[in-house]
């Protein structure tokens, strides 16, 4: 067989996993929009060096991620495909290297299986449907950890440090030195394991430092260029406080116990996360796969998932860089388990039917809620809650029986594996492909009914009108991309915050302003319907209608 023809059927598979559909929901707030109204505000304004929101500095990101959607924007127009293309063109690019990385490290059959459960695991394949940042800068991260492992087990010892450092650096200018620290703290914790960092010289470590250094140099040095050093100054300040208060504080309400992170991964790198639990050590001391990969693999597993354990905000895409080393090693295993070498515990095939009864019980009741949400409304204290249940979806009992399908899919898989485990686990990734597309197809559209739809109408309603839309009391960035904001406002707009020294810092939307000023064009705003009485007797708005629990007001003297 030719030795690209795999690459040639992962590419075609993929392409027909990852590619159709992609607008076919709204972009949800927050991160989707944000990075597609930077995109979008870079098109409009064609300052393509700076990343704005609203028109205005925007230094919590680096912009590589939202070049890429740029170009894609440029291709496709500003929409909801153009933003998530760049993420399914990673998604491709993703099976295809794991195929390679897989086959050069251990095997091809490794290599497959990899590709197979990555493909098949639920978070994996979501996020390459997609419009966030973390798809790009994980695959960047994983590439350079395989060419530092390639510097120590390969010739041409230069080139895979060059390469380690450039992939280094692009992923540090795709989302920042969050890059850098995994980096160090995985090198650290390796050269402790190994007793010093034996196969890697100096020269080795200086050319990766080098190299990883030079994307954002380059970028900074072109922005400090174009608008002044004083500029540059203050955006390299602003963007590392950003990054501290990240770490150490909780942010946008996003908080979570320690072991958020530990159950994210269990159920949401279902099933992989099951064959990962059964990993045990010492099975593979004569297993062909290379030591210092593995390693590798194990360091950046526990060094992601530990790390952001103790981050204060809790997000579920910050530990997706661990579903590169846990699909690895889930199939290591997998692999001895085809093999015959060793036998699925029978705990292992009893956790694959608890964690996906759970989630078959998720999809099989989320229709019932739909039918049934009168009788359930009358026990929800949150009143936006049921404001969005009162969106017209519509749901039937058969749609239930995808659930009772999941589950009879995962029960028939599992007690195949007990007898042929190579057809159990064929027809349990099967399934997993097929109701990952059912959910993103299917219920997704309706989730977002209920989320965050009627808003985005009531914002897309402006689209191409001169005016000010503003969410009160809550934070978006929809009423920015789907309004189609243009370019600078009445000045009156912006207000200044100082630091001590008087140095101006971020500019903020001036919503007193808005609110009370004089506006020099018409102003609307949208709230949720908790806060929505005290926009009402402050004398100031006017109701003009609502919908799922938001309320939308405009000016009353306008």
């Amino acid at each position: 067989m030719p030795r690209s023809l795999p690459y040639i059927i992962i590419i075609f598979f993929a392409s027909v996993l990852f590619l159709p559909f992609l607008g076919g929901v709204h972009l949800f707030d927050w991160d989707e929009i944000n990075f597609a109204e930077c995109a979008r505000e870079m098109i409009v304004s064609k300052d393509y060096l700076r990343p704005q929101i609203d028109f205005m500095p925007f230094w919590e990101k680096p912009p590589l991620f939202i070049w890429l959607q740029v170009l894609s924007m440029k291709v496709f127009g500003v929409g909801e495909y153009a933003a998530r293309f760049p993420n399914a063109v990673v998604g491709i690019i993703t099976l295809v290297s794991l195929f390679y990385v897989g086959r050069r490290v251990v095997s091809q059959r490794l290599a497959t299986w990899w590709v197979v459960l990555y493909a098949a695991t639920w978070l994996p394949h979501f996020y390459f449907k997609s419009g966030i940042i973390d798809p790009t800068f994980n695959l960047l991260i994983f590439l350079a950890f395989f060419q530092v492992h390639l510097i120590r087990c390969a010739p041409k010892k230069n080139l895979h440090s060059v390469l380690a450092g450039v992939l280094l650096g692009l992923a540090v200018l795709t989302k920042g030195p969050v890059a850098v620290l995994i980096a160090i703290l995985a090198l650290t914790v390796y050269a402790i394991r190994n007793k010093g960092l034996t196969g890697y010289k100096t020269r080795h470590l200086l050319i990766v430092s080098g190299c990883a250094a030079m994307p954002m140099l380059l970028w900074l040095g072109a922005t400090m260029y174009a608008y002044g050093f004083s500029y540059g100054s203050w955006f390299i300040n602003e963007f590392i406080t950003y990054q501290v208060r990240l770490f150490t504080t909780e942010d946008a309400e996003h908080g979570g116990p320690f072991f958020y992170h530990f159950v994210t991964l269990l159920i949401g790198c279902f099933p992989a996360s099951v064959f990962l639990l059964s990993y045990r050590r010492k099975q593979f001391a004569d297993f062909t796969a290379p030591a210092d990969f593995t390693r590798w693999m194990w360091l950046l597993f526990w060094v992601v998932l530990i790390l952001f354990s103790i981050v204060k905000t809790k997000i579920v895409h910050y530990s997706s860089l661990c579903y590169f080393p846990l699909t690895y090693l889930a199939a290591l295993q997998v692999s001895k388990f085809v093999e015959g070498g060793f036998t699925m515990p029978k705990w292992v095939r009893t956790v694959l039917i608890v964690i996906g009864a759970h989630i078959a019980l998720l999809l099989a009741a989320l229709p019932l809620v739909g039918i049934y949400k009168q009788k359930l409304i009358p026990y929800i204290e949150d009143p936006f809650a049921v404001g969005n249940l009162s969106a017209a979806v519509q749901w039937s009992y058969a749609e239930s029986l995808w659930g009772i399908l999941y589950i009879a899919g995962v029960v028939t898989a599992a007690w195949l594996m007990k007898r042929r485990f190579r057809q159990g686990i064929i027809v349990l990734c099967v399934v997993q492909v097929v109701m990952i597309q059912v959910t993103i197809l299917h219920f997704t559209p309706k989730i977002e009914a209920y989320s965050q739809h009627s808003a985005i109408v009531y914002f897309k309603s402006f689209a191409g009108r001169d005016v000010y839309v503003h969410p009160l009391g809550y934070k978006s960035y929809a009423n920015l991309f789907y309004t189609q904001k243009r370019g600078a406002t009445d000045p009156n707009y912006r207000s200044v915050r100082l630091d001590k020294t008087g140095k101006t810092m971020q500019p903020e939307a001036n919503e007193r302003w808005l609110l009370t000023g004089k506006t020099d064009k018409l102003a609307f705003f949208i709230c949720k319907i908790q806060d929505a009485d005290k926009f009402r007797k402050g004398g100031v708005l006017v109701e003009i209608g609502g919908s799922n629990g938001f309320v939308f007001f405009k000016r009353k003297d306008q």
